[in-house]
């Protein structure tokens, strides 16, 4: 039995005590906890700063209204404001300049007055489109219904113009520059359109009235082209095949 008890003792001898035990508890506990705590904080969700982009979050501090019922910003209302103050008006993007259609009618009214050739470089056809049809018009109310044979010499005579003016001048012109000055000096040619209304062109009276607004009409858009083109004493050459092309609109006018 001694040798037991001796065994016994000795088996079982150590240091350890129960306050050791305790202190142990409390040190896994502790590293538990300190375990946890990381853990959260891996687990926790990123702030939406550190990730989101700077738009949204300026986007959504600005924005203070609710849904389908955005909030007044009058810096927004006043960049429109500006935006629309600052474009041109309609008739002006459309190109109908009323103050050169007025200064282009009085260029053909007037054969003695200079032409300027800035003025008649532009391609307006506002005057020209509003002169065929009044020559139309007036025409149908002598009972002649020739809207076919007016579009259709304007067109053929422009073309023929274009190309003998491109081979007598050296900067050269452009279809629509031609028809425009073309279709302002017909408007002499509505006048005797008009008169054919009142009474009879076939006699003396009204083939003298028929050559002179052919000499009107030739003699204006000769003017015009040579000022726009500098085409200085040229005139007369210019003036002759224009002759020709409004003698046919003397003719459907006259018989």
């Amino acid at each position: 039995m001694s040798n037991f008890e001796q065994f016994h003792l000795d088996f079982y001898q150590s240091n350890y005590t129960i306050d050791d035990r305790e202190e142990g508890y409390n040190s896994y506990g502790s590293n538990e906890n300190l375990h946890g705590s990381r853990k959260s904080q891996t687990e926790d969700p990123p702030p939406t700063s550190a990730f989101a982009p700077s738009e949204m979050l300026l986007s959504s501090q600005s924005y203070t209204g609710q849904i389908l019922q955005p909030t007044y910003s009058p810096s927004t209302h006043l960049g429109y404001a500006d935006g629309f103050d600052e474009e041109p008006p309609l008739l002006e993007e459309l190109g109908i300049n009323f103050e050169h259609i007025w200064q282009k009618t009085l260029t053909v009214l007037n054969p003695m007055k200079p032409a300027d050739g800035s003025i008649m470089n532009e391609t307006d056809l506002t005057g020209p489109m509003v002169f065929c049809l009044a020559l139309g018009a007036t025409l149908l109310l002598a009972g002649k219904v020739h809207f076919g044979y007016v579009y259709g010499m304007s067109a053929i005579g422009c073309l023929a113009m274009h190309a003998l003016l491109n081979l007598m001048s050296v900067p050269g012109v452009s279809h629509g520059c031609v028809a425009s000055v073309l279709g302002y000096c017909l408007l002499p040619m509505v006048i005797l359109s008009s008169s054919a209304v009142v009474f009879s062109l076939q006699g003396i009276p009204g083939t003298l009235l028929a050559l002179f607004i052919i000499g009107w009409c030739s003699l204006s858009a000769s003017k015009i082209f040579s000022s726009a083109l500098a085409m200085e004493g040229q005139q007369l050459l210019i003036a002759y095949p224009c002759a020709l092309l409004y003698g046919l609109f003397a003719l459907l006018t006259v018989f």
